[in-house]
């Protein structure tokens, strides 16, 4: 396993292609800890996560023949992760949600951005308030609250730290798309601890529309 160690994936992919298992199995443990990450951070359920993990990479053995290589391994890999996620928090829910299929097409006020309606200082820096468990408690009630569209876009963008043509390939949408989504998850986002974090004394009153 160790000769795998310095391979680029697409030499592991090349060779778990070719029948080597032990270059799969490098894949596997070079990206287990992601996909979970992921699957956690959208379904918020250890147990559904690992399941979804499991399947990923099963899923990503048995289609590994038809893997075409024109995208990264790490980007088709993730891509599968999101919808097996997907398709657990449908039958979870009983119903339809924004399927990756639906979230290609365009935002119909892609033009228009929420103003804040809290704008303030915040106390302390962003890198002081990362430190803080309550912080990191915070911060992923916020991703919670997040509609569906928007919070596949941060967590793929800024926490799994695809390129903006990564998360766009993930998702099926336009790099455009991506780049409003994710904007729009930004504010949100920021808004949302601002309330908590932000300094009253500083607050600034929003600009009346």
């Amino acid at each position: 396993m160790d000769s795998f160690k310095a391979l680029d994936d697409a030499e592991l992919v090349r060779r778990a292609k070719a029948g080597e298992l032990a270059a799969f199995e490098e894949l596997t443990a070079r990206y287990e800890g992601r996909v979970y990450a992921l699957a956690l951070r959208i379904l918020r359920n250890e147990h559904d996560a690992e399941d979804v993990t499991q399947q990923t990479f099963l899923s990503a053995l048995e289609n590994l023949a038809a893997f075409r290589e024109e995208a990264q391994f790490r980007t088709w890999l993730l891509r599968i992760a999101t919808h097996a996620a997907l398709k657990v928090i449908r039958k979870r829910r009983g119903l339809e949600m924004v399927s990756l299929d639906e979230a290609a097409s365009p935002d119909a006020d892609a033009d228009h951005l929420p103003h804040p309606e809290y704008i303030a200082d915040w106390r302390e820096t962003p890198e002081h308030l990362v430190q803080n468990r309550e912080t990191l408690r915070l911060i992923e009630e916020a991703l919670a609250e997040l509609d569906e569209k928007y919070r596949l876009v941060f967590l793929l963008r800024d926490v799994q730290g695809l390129s903006v043509r990564e998360t766009a390939e993930v998702l099926g949408l336009s790099e455009v798309n991506v780049k409003v989504r994710l904007l729009r998850a930004r504010l949100q986002l920021r808004e949302r601890l601002t309330r908590a974090f932000g300094d009253p004394a500083r607050r600034l009153a929003p600009h009346a529309h």
